[in-house]
């Protein structure tokens, strides 16, 4: 194999290597994205729950009477 040839596919190895790098590093960064945004709808949803609670609870107490 001549040397250029040889800097050749060392080259090739070298952009695939860089390529495949950048796609996981990118699919890592929509993967944290995606988390963040669950975690944050998971919140959002619990906030909202806990609202409905509390004024399910009042209700409650304004119907037997029991509100101070």
């Amino acid at each position: 194999m001549s040397d250029n040839s040889s800097q050749s596919m060392s080259y090739q190895a070298g952009e695939a290597k860089g390529q495949a790098e950048e796609k996981t590093s990118s699919m890592m960064d929509r993967a944290a994205n995606a988390a963040q945004s669950a975690k944050e709808s998971m919140q959002e949803t619990g906030q909202q729950m806990m609202s409905k609670a509390e004024g399910a609870k009042e209700a409650m107490k304004d119907a037997t009477g029991m509100k101070k």
